[in-house]
């Protein structure tokens, strides 16, 4: 008896506490956006250059950022959903995983002007950032950097909302940023 007594026991304890952990686990944070899928653009003509590109996931969207080496107040993008993204120069398709196509262009190159040198070479163009764990982005793609602009092509699970933001740093330079929200 007194061991059919501990195993009730146990289990009871085991059931509880998982209980308690799942209904934790299940609770989902209030993901209210006011964003919404039409083109953004803004800022003014960059006098820096790309730097980098990495993705990452929020609890209520996926984020993609493109550092510029340049000032905040210099950075200049164009960022709308298209039929398909096109290399910057040559016009050729960019294909990419996804429902929907979002392109984002940073008026900015991928270059010094003046000396000419690369400021970021892609290890693999047609894999930017890591998607996975993501749950709204399928690729992030290279779409070229030609007369001043840098084209990155962004798969999509779907026609979501988004919103484009200029923030300061690393440093002295500056971050596009682009967050996609999970859902409408």
């Amino acid at each position: 008896m007194r061991i059919r007594t501990a195993a009730v026991t146990a289990a009871t304890v085991v059931l509880v506490t998982a209980g308690a952990g799942t209904t934790g686990a299940q609770a989902a944070p209030a993901c209210s956006t006011r964003w919404g899928s039409l083109a953004e653009s803004g800022g003014t003509p960059s006098a820096g250059h790309v730097t980098g590109v990495r993705a990452g996931r929020h609890a209520c969207f996926d984020r993609l950022v493109v550092d510029v080496a340049g000032p905040t107040s210099g950075t200049d993008y164009d960022v709308r959903y298209v039929p398909q993204v096109r290399r910057d120069g040559s016009g050729v398709r960019v294909p990419l995983r996804g429902a929907a196509d979002l392109q984002v262009v940073v008026r900015a190159p991928a270059y010094d002007s003046e000396s000419g040198h690369e400021t970021y070479r892609p290890a693999d163009p047609r894999e930017l950032a890591s998607t996975r764990g993501s749950r709204t982005f399928r690729q992030v793609a290279w779409a070229g950097s030609f007369e001043g602009q840098t084209t990155i092509g962004l798969g999509v699970r779907a026609r979501l909302p988004f919103r484009v933001m200029v923030l300061p740093g690393p440093g002295r330079g500056s971050r596009v940023v682009v967050d996609v929200a999970h859902r409408w």
